[in-house]
């Protein structure tokens, strides 16, 4: 038995709680389709890939060695299910990604119900990651040439921060107070290619019923973006107020000629742009905004940082890196529960990691 289990240090709280919320994501979304459930179940493998992440266990292997070193621990914690042999935990180490995804969402919407986290103001940004393997040209993509060590999954995307980048890219929502910590409440994991403006959509679905103001890059004006946050289905408004600078056009601000013609439907939109206009210029439209860049911009840092992907991804292959970083936003989620549990609200979860 390690010495975490003995004297009760974080790792031990840290599985409970996982636990927990894994259990809880495997109700919500359950095996579905022909053919009998699997002998263990998907939360288990959950629990372990999360632990793996705040061990900053890097390779499969290397996770799944850790724990086979501790299967005293494995059954203490997991109590009549069997241990999951190497192929197994190499096949559903790619298939688990969708429980974290649901997992964070409910550890955050829980969080908000609770107080710890203040939901009124929510921000979302989109951030890159380098892929592994060589480069792969825009040219050799054309030719349908495939140099050696290339991970044909990546795709590549361009930031002010980070340039041109050949990867992945996670997006992540997390609350923006005035004052104390930000929460994730949502997030995904995609090719660095992926338009931001689609990935938002499903996000803003599952927004805390006190949200009233979402914070967003320019990346992300669209009026389909911004009336998906401020409009219902049947057109009513929403009480939520779209914060997001607009991306300079040609017309902006000019005066339609007098000879144009416009369909109601434009019209429709055209209005409701202005209306944001005036908002985001305002005292308080900029008041809020500023939120932003002390919330998800350094979120996002701190988090590459936490777990090592300041560099590059831990592995091959999408799925594989989906289930690596939904892991990791999900170990933050439970080290912050972890805080709390303990009333440490403002323990540096830096500390805490390198306990483990």
């Amino acid at each position: 038995m390690s010495k975490h289990a003995k004297d009760g240090r974080p790792l031990e709280e840290i599985v409970a709680i996982a636990i927990k919320y894994a259990m809880a994501a495997e109700k919500e979304l359950p095996r579905t389709g022909p053919g009998a459930k699997p002998d263990i179940p998907d939360w288990v493998l959950t629990v372990m890939v999360a632990v793996g992440v705040v061990l900053r266990k890097k390779s499969k292997n290397a996770l799944h060695c850790w724990w086979q070193d501790h299967r005293q621990e494995f059954q203490r914690w997991f109590p009549e299910q069997p241990f999951p042999g190497r192929s197994t935990f190499y096949d559903r180490y790619r298939r688990i990604w969708k429980l974290f995804q649901k997992a964070i969402e409910l550890q955050g919407r829980e969080a908000v119900d609770k107080g710890w986290a203040k939901a009124e103001v929510v921000a979302i940004d989109k951030s890159l990651i380098a892929g592994r393997g060589r480069p792969w040209t825009a040219g050799d993509r054309r030719r349908k040439h495939v140099p050696k060590r290339v991970d044909r999954d990546t795709t590549w995307s361009y930031s002010k921060h980070d340039g041109w980048v050949q990867g992945y890219s996670f997006e992540t929502v997390v609350t923006a107070p005035a004052k104390g910590t930000c929460w994730p409440l949502a997030a995904s994991c995609d090719t660095a290619s992926c338009s931001e403006q689609k990935s938002c959509l499903a996000k803003f679905d599952r927004l805390p019923h006190q949200t009233t103001h979402v914070l967003a890059d320019a990346g992300y004006d669209s009026n389909a973006v911004a009336e998906s946050v401020e409009l219902q289905d049947d057109g009513r408004r929403t009480g939520r107020h779209f914060l997001c600078p607009e991306v300079p056009r040609p017309n902006t601000g000019k005066p339609r000629q007098a000879k144009s013609r416009q369909s109601h439907e434009r019209q429709r939109h055209r209005q409701l742009r202005n209306r944001r206009r005036v908002y985001f210029h305002s005292v308080v439209g900029r008041r809020l905004y500023a939120r932003r860049k002390t919330s998800v911009e350094p979120f996002n840092s701190h988090l590459k940082m936490l777990f090592d992907l300041e560099d590059r991804v831990w592995h091959w292959g999408l799925d594989n890196n989906r289930t690596t970083l939904l892991a990791a936003i999900f170990a933050y989620q439970t080290l912050l529960t972890y805080n709390h549990r303990r009333h440490k609200r403002n323990r540096c979860i830096k500390c805490i990691l390198d306990r483990l």
